[in-house]
Protein backbone atom coordinates (compact mmCIF):
# COMPACT_ATOMS: atom_id res chain seq x y z
CA UNK A 1 0.00 0.00 0.00
CA UNK A 2 2.83 2.33 0.92
CA UNK A 3 4.45 1.72 -2.49
CA UNK A 4 1.15 2.35 -4.24
CA UNK A 5 0.66 5.67 -2.42
CA UNK A 6 4.20 6.68 -3.25
CA UNK A 7 3.60 5.90 -6.92
CA UNK A 8 0.35 7.89 -6.92
CA UNK A 9 2.02 10.81 -5.16
CA UNK A 10 4.85 10.83 -7.67
CA UNK A 11 2.35 10.76 -10.55
CA UNK A 12 0.44 13.72 -9.09
CA UNK A 13 3.63 15.68 -8.59
CA UNK A 14 4.79 14.96 -12.15
CA UNK A 15 1.39 15.86 -13.59
CA UNK A 16 1.35 19.12 -11.64
CA UNK A 17 4.79 19.93 -12.94
CA UNK A 18 3.74 19.28 -16.51
CA UNK A 19 0.68 21.54 -16.13
CA UNK A 20 2.87 24.27 -14.71
CA UNK A 21 5.33 23.86 -17.55
CA UNK A 22 2.53 24.09 -20.15
CA UNK A 23 0.94 27.18 -18.63
CA UNK A 24 1.87 30.25 -20.70
CA UNK A 25 4.18 32.74 -19.03
CA UNK A 26 2.83 35.99 -17.65
CA UNK A 27 2.62 38.89 -20.07
CA UNK A 28 5.77 40.97 -20.18
CA UNK A 29 5.61 44.70 -19.56
CA UNK A 30 6.07 45.29 -23.29
CA UNK A 31 3.20 42.91 -24.06
CA UNK A 32 0.98 44.63 -21.51
CA UNK A 33 1.70 47.97 -23.17
CA UNK A 34 0.74 46.53 -26.55
CA UNK A 35 -2.44 45.00 -25.12
CA UNK A 36 -3.39 48.36 -23.60
CA UNK A 37 -2.92 50.07 -26.98
CA UNK A 38 -5.49 47.72 -28.53
CA UNK A 39 -8.23 48.33 -25.97
CA UNK A 40 -11.20 50.53 -26.75
CA UNK A 41 -10.28 52.40 -23.57
CA UNK A 42 -7.27 53.77 -25.49
CA UNK A 43 -9.51 55.24 -28.19
CA UNK A 44 -9.49 59.05 -27.91
CA UNK A 45 -12.69 61.08 -28.19
CA UNK A 46 -14.09 61.35 -31.70
CA UNK A 47 -12.57 64.50 -33.21
CA UNK A 48 -14.77 67.11 -34.91
CA UNK A 49 -15.21 66.95 -38.67
CA UNK A 50 -14.03 70.30 -40.07
CA UNK A 51 -15.75 69.56 -43.39
CA UNK A 52 -19.18 69.23 -41.74
CA UNK A 53 -20.31 71.97 -39.36
CA UNK A 54 -23.46 69.96 -38.60
CA UNK A 55 -21.55 66.78 -37.67
CA UNK A 56 -22.23 67.00 -33.94
CA UNK A 57 -25.62 68.71 -34.04
CA UNK A 58 -28.24 66.41 -32.44
CA UNK A 59 -31.01 67.67 -34.74
CA UNK A 60 -28.86 66.86 -37.78
CA UNK A 61 -28.13 63.37 -36.44
CA UNK A 62 -31.84 62.74 -35.85
CA UNK A 63 -32.65 63.95 -39.36
CA UNK A 64 -29.82 61.78 -40.71
CA UNK A 65 -31.28 58.73 -38.97
CA UNK A 66 -34.58 59.37 -40.77
CA UNK A 67 -32.77 59.61 -44.11
CA UNK A 68 -30.73 56.47 -43.34
CA UNK A 69 -33.90 54.37 -43.06
CA UNK A 70 -35.94 56.22 -45.71
CA UNK A 71 -36.73 53.88 -48.60
CA UNK A 72 -38.35 56.67 -50.62
CA UNK A 73 -34.88 58.13 -51.11
CA UNK A 74 -34.35 55.41 -53.74
CA UNK A 75 -35.76 55.57 -57.24
CA UNK A 76 -37.78 52.38 -56.70
CA UNK A 77 -38.99 53.29 -53.20
CA UNK A 78 -37.62 50.05 -51.75
CA UNK A 79 -33.93 50.64 -50.95
CA UNK A 80 -32.51 52.60 -48.01
CA UNK A 81 -29.03 52.85 -46.50
CA UNK A 82 -30.21 50.20 -44.03
CA UNK A 83 -30.84 47.75 -46.87
CA UNK A 84 -27.13 46.98 -46.93
CA UNK A 85 -26.12 48.41 -43.55
CA UNK A 86 -28.35 46.30 -41.31
CA UNK A 87 -28.60 47.17 -37.61
CA UNK A 88 -28.51 43.61 -36.32
CA UNK A 89 -25.60 42.58 -38.55
CA UNK A 90 -22.98 45.17 -37.51
CA UNK A 91 -24.43 47.54 -40.11
CA UNK A 92 -23.46 45.22 -42.99
CA UNK A 93 -25.32 42.47 -44.85
CA UNK A 94 -23.32 39.18 -44.80
CA UNK A 95 -23.22 39.09 -48.61
CA UNK A 96 -20.08 38.78 -50.73
CA UNK A 97 -21.36 41.62 -52.93
CA UNK A 98 -23.83 44.26 -51.77
CA UNK A 99 -27.34 44.03 -53.23
CA UNK A 100 -29.76 46.93 -53.50
CA UNK A 101 -31.50 47.85 -56.78
CA UNK A 102 -28.77 45.80 -58.40
CA UNK A 103 -25.63 43.94 -57.32
CA UNK A 104 -22.45 45.94 -56.79
CA UNK A 105 -18.83 44.89 -57.30
CA UNK A 106 -17.82 45.01 -53.63
CA UNK A 107 -18.77 43.91 -50.14
CA UNK A 108 -20.68 46.15 -47.72
CA UNK A 109 -18.41 47.54 -45.01
CA UNK A 110 -19.61 47.76 -41.37
CA UNK A 111 -20.10 51.25 -39.94
CA UNK A 112 -18.90 51.17 -36.32
CA UNK A 113 -16.46 54.05 -35.75
CA UNK A 114 -16.32 54.67 -39.49
CA UNK A 115 -16.29 58.41 -38.72
CA UNK A 116 -12.65 58.00 -37.65
CA UNK A 117 -11.52 56.93 -41.14
CA UNK A 118 -9.73 59.56 -43.24
CA UNK A 119 -10.86 57.91 -46.48
CA UNK A 120 -14.01 55.90 -47.12
CA UNK A 121 -14.95 52.83 -49.20
CA UNK A 122 -12.66 49.89 -49.82
CA UNK A 123 -10.57 52.06 -52.16
CA UNK A 124 -10.85 55.39 -50.32
CA UNK A 125 -12.55 57.22 -53.17
CA UNK A 126 -14.23 59.66 -50.77
CA UNK A 127 -12.50 61.68 -48.06
CA UNK A 128 -15.34 62.38 -45.64
CA UNK A 129 -18.23 60.47 -44.16
CA UNK A 130 -20.79 62.81 -45.70
CA UNK A 131 -19.23 62.62 -49.17
CA UNK A 132 -19.35 58.83 -48.85
CA UNK A 133 -23.02 58.92 -47.83
CA UNK A 134 -23.94 60.79 -51.01
CA UNK A 135 -22.37 58.28 -53.38
CA UNK A 136 -24.94 55.44 -53.06
CA UNK A 137 -27.82 57.89 -53.55
CA UNK A 138 -26.93 58.33 -57.22
CA UNK A 139 -25.30 54.96 -57.87
CA UNK A 140 -27.61 53.07 -60.32
CA UNK A 141 -27.12 49.72 -58.54
CA UNK A 142 -27.79 51.12 -55.07
CA UNK A 143 -30.42 53.88 -54.61
CA UNK A 144 -30.50 54.72 -58.31
CA UNK A 145 -31.53 58.32 -57.67
CA UNK A 146 -30.12 61.65 -58.79
CA UNK A 147 -29.64 65.10 -57.35
CA UNK A 148 -32.88 66.85 -58.34
CA UNK A 149 -34.83 63.69 -57.40
CA UNK A 150 -33.35 63.93 -53.89
CA UNK A 151 -34.01 67.66 -53.60
CA UNK A 152 -37.63 67.32 -54.77
CA UNK A 153 -38.19 64.49 -52.25
CA UNK A 154 -36.98 66.66 -49.37
CA UNK A 155 -39.12 69.57 -50.54
CA UNK A 156 -42.23 67.37 -50.73
CA UNK A 157 -41.83 65.31 -47.56
CA UNK A 158 -39.23 66.65 -45.13
CA UNK A 159 -38.97 70.37 -45.84
CA UNK A 160 -39.72 71.54 -42.29
CA UNK A 161 -37.08 69.34 -40.69
CA UNK A 162 -34.52 70.23 -43.34
CA UNK A 163 -35.09 73.96 -43.01
CA UNK A 164 -34.88 73.96 -39.22
CA UNK A 165 -31.31 72.71 -39.58
CA UNK A 166 -29.99 74.04 -42.87
CA UNK A 167 -32.15 77.05 -43.63
CA UNK A 168 -34.62 77.70 -46.50
CA UNK A 169 -34.76 75.34 -49.43
CA UNK A 170 -34.26 76.92 -52.85
CA UNK A 171 -37.08 77.28 -55.35
CA UNK A 172 -37.19 73.93 -57.14
CA UNK A 173 -40.40 74.48 -59.11
CA UNK A 174 -38.67 75.05 -62.44
CA UNK A 175 -36.26 72.14 -62.11
CA UNK A 176 -36.66 68.76 -63.83
CA UNK A 177 -37.82 65.84 -61.70
CA UNK A 178 -34.70 63.82 -62.54
CA UNK A 179 -31.37 65.43 -63.31
CA UNK A 180 -27.81 64.86 -62.24
CA UNK A 181 -24.24 64.67 -63.57
CA UNK A 182 -23.90 60.94 -62.92
CA UNK A 183 -27.24 59.57 -64.08
CA UNK A 184 -28.43 58.18 -67.39
CA UNK A 185 -28.17 60.18 -70.62
CA UNK A 186 -31.52 61.92 -70.09
CA UNK A 187 -30.60 62.92 -66.52
CA UNK A 188 -27.19 64.20 -67.62
CA UNK A 189 -28.77 66.22 -70.42
CA UNK A 190 -31.34 67.73 -68.07
CA UNK A 191 -28.55 68.63 -65.62
CA UNK A 192 -26.54 70.30 -68.38
CA UNK A 193 -29.55 72.45 -69.35
CA UNK A 194 -29.89 73.84 -65.82
CA UNK A 195 -28.18 77.13 -65.01
CA UNK A 196 -25.02 77.14 -62.91
CA UNK A 197 -26.90 78.80 -60.05
CA UNK A 198 -29.56 76.07 -60.16
CA UNK A 199 -26.96 73.32 -60.15
CA UNK A 200 -25.15 74.90 -57.22
CA UNK A 201 -28.38 75.28 -55.26
CA UNK A 202 -29.27 71.61 -55.79
CA UNK A 203 -25.73 70.55 -54.91
CA UNK A 204 -26.01 72.48 -51.66
CA UNK A 205 -29.20 70.62 -50.73
CA UNK A 206 -27.66 67.32 -51.79
CA UNK A 207 -24.50 67.89 -49.75
CA UNK A 208 -26.57 68.76 -46.69
CA UNK A 209 -28.33 65.39 -46.92
CA UNK A 210 -24.94 63.69 -46.76
CA UNK A 211 -23.92 65.82 -43.79
CA UNK A 212 -27.06 64.82 -41.90
CA UNK A 213 -26.54 61.11 -42.61
CA UNK A 214 -22.92 61.45 -41.50
CA UNK A 215 -24.03 63.11 -38.25
CA UNK A 216 -26.13 60.03 -37.53
CA UNK A 217 -23.39 57.59 -38.52
CA UNK A 218 -20.97 59.27 -36.12
CA UNK A 219 -23.08 57.78 -33.33
CA UNK A 220 -22.39 54.20 -34.50
CA UNK A 221 -19.49 52.94 -32.40
CA UNK A 222 -17.81 49.73 -31.33
CA UNK A 223 -18.78 48.24 -27.99
CA UNK A 224 -16.36 46.58 -25.60
CA UNK A 225 -15.71 42.88 -25.98
CA UNK A 226 -14.14 40.25 -23.76
CA UNK A 227 -10.71 41.26 -25.04
CA UNK A 228 -11.29 44.86 -23.92
CA UNK A 229 -12.27 43.74 -20.45
CA UNK A 230 -9.13 41.58 -20.37
CA UNK A 231 -6.98 44.48 -21.59
CA UNK A 232 -8.45 46.91 -19.08
CA UNK A 233 -7.77 44.53 -16.20
CA UNK A 234 -4.20 43.89 -17.37
CA UNK A 235 -3.58 47.62 -17.80
CA UNK A 236 -4.41 48.41 -14.17
CA UNK A 237 -2.51 45.41 -12.83
CA UNK A 238 -5.49 43.22 -11.98
CA UNK A 239 -5.87 39.53 -12.72
CA UNK A 240 -8.56 39.15 -15.40
CA UNK A 241 -11.43 37.07 -14.06
CA UNK A 242 -14.85 35.92 -15.21
CA UNK A 243 -15.84 37.43 -18.56
CA UNK A 244 -12.58 39.40 -18.57
CA UNK A 245 -10.41 36.28 -18.62
CA UNK A 246 -8.86 34.80 -21.76
CA UNK A 247 -8.04 31.13 -22.13
CA UNK A 248 -4.47 29.95 -22.59
CA UNK A 249 -5.20 29.36 -26.27
CA UNK A 250 -6.61 32.87 -26.71
CA UNK A 251 -3.56 34.42 -25.02
CA UNK A 252 -1.37 32.31 -27.29
CA UNK A 253 -3.30 33.70 -30.27
CA UNK A 254 -2.87 37.24 -28.93
CA UNK A 255 0.87 36.70 -28.74
CA UNK A 256 0.94 35.37 -32.29
CA UNK A 257 -1.20 38.28 -33.51
CA UNK A 258 1.19 40.84 -32.04
CA UNK A 259 4.35 38.82 -32.60
CA UNK A 260 5.21 35.96 -34.92
CA UNK A 261 2.23 36.35 -37.29
CA UNK A 262 2.64 40.16 -37.24
CA UNK A 263 -1.04 40.83 -37.91
CA UNK A 264 -0.63 43.99 -35.84
CA UNK A 265 1.47 45.53 -38.60
CA UNK A 266 -1.76 46.59 -40.33
CA UNK A 267 -4.44 45.72 -37.75
CA UNK A 268 -3.27 47.99 -34.96
CA UNK A 269 -4.74 50.44 -32.46
CA UNK A 270 -8.10 50.16 -30.68
CA UNK A 271 -9.95 49.75 -33.99
CA UNK A 272 -7.54 47.06 -35.24
CA UNK A 273 -6.83 48.94 -38.48
CA UNK A 274 -4.16 51.33 -39.75
CA UNK A 275 -6.69 52.97 -42.14
CA UNK A 276 -4.18 52.50 -44.96
CA UNK A 277 -4.40 50.68 -48.28
CA UNK A 278 -2.51 47.47 -49.04
CA UNK A 279 -2.15 44.95 -51.84
CA UNK A 280 -2.37 41.59 -50.07
CA UNK A 281 -2.70 39.36 -53.13
CA UNK A 282 -6.46 38.89 -52.91
CA UNK A 283 -7.74 37.08 -56.02
CA UNK A 284 -10.00 38.75 -58.56
CA UNK A 285 -13.62 37.65 -58.90
CA UNK A 286 -14.55 36.00 -62.17
CA UNK A 287 -17.12 38.02 -64.10
CA UNK A 288 -16.42 41.34 -62.40
CA UNK A 289 -14.62 44.26 -64.10
CA UNK A 290 -10.94 44.75 -63.38
CA UNK A 291 -10.61 46.40 -59.97
CA UNK A 292 -7.37 48.31 -59.36
CA UNK A 293 -8.41 49.58 -55.94
CA UNK A 294 -6.59 52.65 -54.66
CA UNK A 295 -4.91 53.30 -58.00
CA UNK A 296 -8.22 54.36 -59.54
CA UNK A 297 -9.69 55.91 -56.39
CA UNK A 298 -7.13 58.69 -55.95
CA UNK A 299 -8.33 60.31 -59.17
CA UNK A 300 -11.94 59.98 -58.05
CA UNK A 301 -11.42 61.61 -54.68
CA UNK A 302 -9.44 64.45 -56.24
CA UNK A 303 -12.21 65.23 -58.75
CA UNK A 304 -15.10 64.82 -56.30
CA UNK A 305 -16.95 68.17 -55.98
CA UNK A 306 -17.83 67.21 -52.40
CA UNK A 307 -14.26 66.62 -51.22
CA UNK A 308 -12.57 68.51 -48.39
CA UNK A 309 -11.32 71.26 -50.72
CA UNK A 310 -14.63 71.59 -52.59
CA UNK A 311 -17.16 74.40 -52.46
CA UNK A 312 -19.53 72.45 -50.22
CA UNK A 313 -16.98 71.56 -47.56
CA UNK A 314 -16.98 73.62 -44.36
CA UNK A 315 -13.23 73.13 -43.90
CA UNK A 316 -10.47 75.62 -44.49
CA UNK A 317 -7.81 74.33 -46.92
CA UNK A 318 -5.26 73.85 -44.15
CA UNK A 319 -7.60 71.30 -42.54
CA UNK A 320 -7.48 69.12 -45.65
CA UNK A 321 -4.04 67.62 -45.14
CA UNK A 322 -5.14 64.04 -45.80
CA UNK A 323 -6.38 65.03 -49.25
CA UNK A 324 -3.65 67.53 -50.09
CA UNK A 325 -0.76 65.25 -49.19
CA UNK A 326 -2.10 61.80 -50.04
CA UNK A 327 0.03 59.51 -52.20
CA UNK A 328 -1.38 59.81 -55.73
CA UNK A 329 0.86 57.54 -57.78
CA UNK A 330 3.16 54.57 -57.51
CA UNK A 331 3.04 50.79 -57.86
CA UNK A 332 1.94 50.39 -54.23
CA UNK A 333 -1.51 51.72 -55.15
CA UNK A 334 -2.34 48.95 -57.62
CA UNK A 335 -4.98 46.63 -56.16
CA UNK A 336 -4.49 48.20 -52.74
CA UNK A 337 -7.57 48.13 -50.50
CA UNK A 338 -8.38 49.59 -47.11
CA UNK A 339 -7.42 47.59 -44.05
CA UNK A 340 -10.78 46.70 -42.46
CA UNK A 341 -11.26 46.74 -38.71
CA UNK A 342 -11.08 43.25 -37.22
CA UNK A 343 -13.54 44.12 -34.47
CA UNK A 344 -16.54 41.88 -35.00
CA UNK A 345 -14.87 40.21 -37.98
CA UNK A 346 -15.35 36.66 -36.68
CA UNK A 347 -19.10 37.21 -36.93
CA UNK A 348 -19.31 38.62 -40.44
CA UNK A 349 -18.03 36.26 -43.14
CA UNK A 350 -17.29 36.26 -46.04
CA UNK A 351 -14.11 38.31 -46.16
CA UNK A 352 -12.12 40.73 -48.32
CA UNK A 353 -13.37 43.51 -50.58
CA UNK A 354 -15.54 41.26 -52.75
CA UNK A 355 -16.20 38.40 -50.34
CA UNK A 356 -13.59 36.19 -52.01
CA UNK A 357 -12.78 34.20 -48.84
CA UNK A 358 -15.54 32.38 -46.99
CA UNK A 359 -14.09 31.51 -43.57
CA UNK A 360 -11.79 33.13 -41.04
CA UNK A 361 -9.59 30.01 -41.14
CA UNK A 362 -9.24 30.48 -44.90
CA UNK A 363 -8.19 34.10 -44.42
CA UNK A 364 -5.33 32.93 -42.24
CA UNK A 365 -4.47 30.28 -44.85
CA UNK A 366 -4.30 33.04 -47.48
CA UNK A 367 -1.69 34.90 -45.45
CA UNK A 368 0.23 31.69 -44.80
CA UNK A 369 0.41 30.95 -48.54
CA UNK A 370 0.87 34.60 -49.63
CA UNK A 371 -0.10 34.11 -53.29
CA UNK A 372 0.97 36.59 -55.94
CA UNK A 373 -1.43 39.42 -56.71
CA UNK A 374 -3.42 39.37 -59.99
CA UNK A 375 -1.76 42.73 -60.72
CA UNK A 376 0.67 44.92 -58.87
CA UNK A 377 2.83 43.46 -56.13
CA UNK A 378 1.49 41.91 -52.95
CA UNK A 379 3.02 43.12 -49.68
CA UNK A 380 2.46 39.74 -48.03
CA UNK A 381 5.25 37.21 -47.54
CA UNK A 382 4.67 33.52 -46.72
CA UNK A 383 4.07 32.77 -43.05
CA UNK A 384 5.14 29.56 -41.39
CA UNK A 385 2.73 28.67 -38.59
CA UNK A 386 1.36 25.36 -37.35
CA UNK A 387 -2.25 24.18 -37.28
CA UNK A 388 -2.27 24.80 -33.53
CA UNK A 389 -1.09 28.37 -34.10
CA UNK A 390 -3.78 28.96 -36.75
CA UNK A 391 -6.45 27.75 -34.34
CA UNK A 392 -5.08 30.03 -31.62
CA UNK A 393 -5.24 33.05 -33.93
CA UNK A 394 -8.90 32.30 -34.70
CA UNK A 395 -9.60 31.86 -30.99
CA UNK A 396 -8.10 35.27 -30.26
CA UNK A 397 -10.01 37.00 -33.06
CA UNK A 398 -13.24 35.72 -31.53
CA UNK A 399 -12.44 37.63 -28.34
CA UNK A 400 -12.81 40.92 -30.24
CA UNK A 401 -16.04 39.76 -31.86
CA UNK A 402 -18.36 38.87 -28.99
Amino acid sequence: MRRLLSSVSIAVIVAAGLLTACKPPELTEAEKKTVASLSLSALPPLPPDPTNKYADLPAAAAFGATLFFEQRMSIDGVVSCATCHQLDRQFQDDLPLAKAIGTTDRRTMPLADVARSPFLFWDGRRDSLWAQALTPLEEPREHGGNRTFSAHFIKAHLADRYERIFGPLPDLSALPANAGPLGNDAEKAAWAEMSEDQRQAVNRVFSNLGKAIAAFERSIVHEKTRFDRFADAVTVGKTPEGDAALSDEEIYGLRLFTGKANCIECHNGPRFTDDHFHNTGIPAVAGLPEDLGRETAVKQVQSDPFNCLGAFSDARPEACGELRFMVTSGPQLTRAYKTPSLRGAAGRPPYMHAGQIKRLEDVIDHYVRAPASPSGKSEVVPLSISERERAALVAFLKTISD
